[in-house]
């Protein structure tokens, strides 16, 4: 018959406990009503009750701070602090004291210790303290492994680990959506969400664009000489409410000369967003490269460089065309002009524009008239590939409001 043997106690306890800062402490009013039996007893009590706020006893509102009782929510983009104690519970000198803590998640293994140095020795009642940080970059389920070992007084290792495992929670949820101009802006609307149960102050929420960009933030609007954010002065989240930010992209001046280049630009930049809670814990997230579905601008791109908002009836006036051509190969272009009911174009119909090379451009200053009143649409332009013998027509290019010349009109 065997016999498993005693489980050998070891001579160091190891101790692990979360770092977090304290809560304000919530009093559990008790009151009644002074006709009744107690009288003012209870109400007496609680003006005496040191964590109560003088004049709102009764509002569940505390001056003094509470240790937390259990290990709380872990957030991504939080930072995890945690404070590890190795102590020798025994009457003897312990030699060789390594202490070392890592981090298992779902994708990776991270050493988190201090100090990977062993401790000489470690008299009776003496400890050895660490405190470890780490950024929270993953969702999910973490475990913190803390391993010790150590020789003994009789020459003899001795080797003990311990487990701590964690959920790390989603605290945000961010939708995009892209929307592309006429010209080659960008438009990013991001709506961010507080998806945790305790309110947000909104430190920062930017987007870093990518190398072919420039970003404007469309998120302040100026009042009196002042800049105020569309927010109000409030930069409070509250739990489960929503924001949405605008910011503008417009390609730098050396990539938007070529248009090749720019037509197939997917990757737009990442969202920073900072925020702390309760009592100023920082959070961090930064979202992957967001990705836009690149526009299709065909063989031959028309885009308005200038045209009037308002113009006079029947009296001339002029737009700026350009022209791209966004495909691989060589055009020869023929520009006609179709008038419309109530648009008129005033020039020469059927007239050469040349060779176009691939990625090249050219701009076309045209006249027009309108003989309606109202807000009218640009149409009628056709361009005409001789090599292919193609036709790409082009119309509600853009809208103009037509009044009377009689009516002055205040820029």
């Amino acid at each position: 018959m065997e016999v498993n043997p005693p489980k050998q106690e070891h001579l160091l306890a190891l101790k692990v406990m979360r770092l977090t800062k304290p809560t304000l402490f919530t009093n559990i009013p008790v009151t009644c009503e002074e006709k009744d039996l107690p009288g003012d007893l209870f109400n007496q009590l609680m003006r005496d009750d040191p964590s109560t706020v003088n004049g709102a006893e009764i509002l569940m509102l505390g001056e003094m701070l509470t240790l937390p009782q259990n290990f709380g929510n872990i957030f991504l983009g939080e930072t995890f602090s945690s404070y590890i104690s190795v102590h020798n519970d025994s009457n003897q000198v312990v030699k060789d004291i390594l202490v070392k803590a890592d981090l298992q998640t779902s994708s990776q293994r991270l050493n988190l210790s201090a100090s990977n140095a062993a401790v000489a020795e470690l008299k009776p009642d003496c400890c050895i303290d660490d405190v470890i940080h780490h950024e929270v970059k993953e969702i999910g389920t973490h475990i913190l492994v803390c391993a010790v070992s150590y020789t003994t007084q009789g020459g003899e290792k001795m080797y003990f680990r311990k487990f701590f495992k964690f959920q790390v929670l989603k605290p945000l949820d961010v939708k995009t959506k892209f929307y592309n101009a006429e010209t080659d802006e960008v438009f990013l609307e991001a709506q961010i969400q507080n998806i945790t149960t305790s309110p947000m102050f909104m430190e920062k929420v930017s987007l870093e664009p990518s190398i072919m960009y420039n970003v404007a933030e469309l998120n302040s609007v100026n009042q009196a000489g002042e800049c105020v954010t569309t927010f109000g002065s409030r930069a409070y989240l509250q739990p489960m409410d929503t924001r949405q930010y605008l910011y503008c992209l417009k390609p730098k001046k050396e990539f938007a000369e070529k248009a090749g280049i720019i037509k197939g630009v997917t990757v737009i930049g990442k969202l920073d967003i900072v925020w702390k809670t309760n009592l100023g814990e920082r959070g961090r997230l930064q979202t992957s490269q967001l990705q836009r579905m690149a526009p299709g601008y065909g063989d031959v791109r028309l885009s308005l460089e200038a045209i009037p908002d308002t113009v006079n009836l029947e009296e001339p006036f002029h737009i700026t065309c350009k022209i791209t051509n966004c495909s691989e190969r060589t055009m020869d272009l023929v520009l006609e002009m179709c008038n419309t009911s109530s648009i008129h174009w005033c020039g020469i119909s059927g007239r050469q524009l040349g060779k176009l090379h691939p990625s090249s451009s050219l701009c076309l200053a045209l006249t027009l008239l309108s003989s309606v009143q109202g807000l009218q649409s640009v149409s009628g332009l056709r361009l005409t590939d001789t090599f292919l013998k193609r036709t790409y027509e082009y119309d509600d290019i853009a809208q103009v409001c037509v009044v009377s010349s009689a009516v002055k009109v205040e820029s």
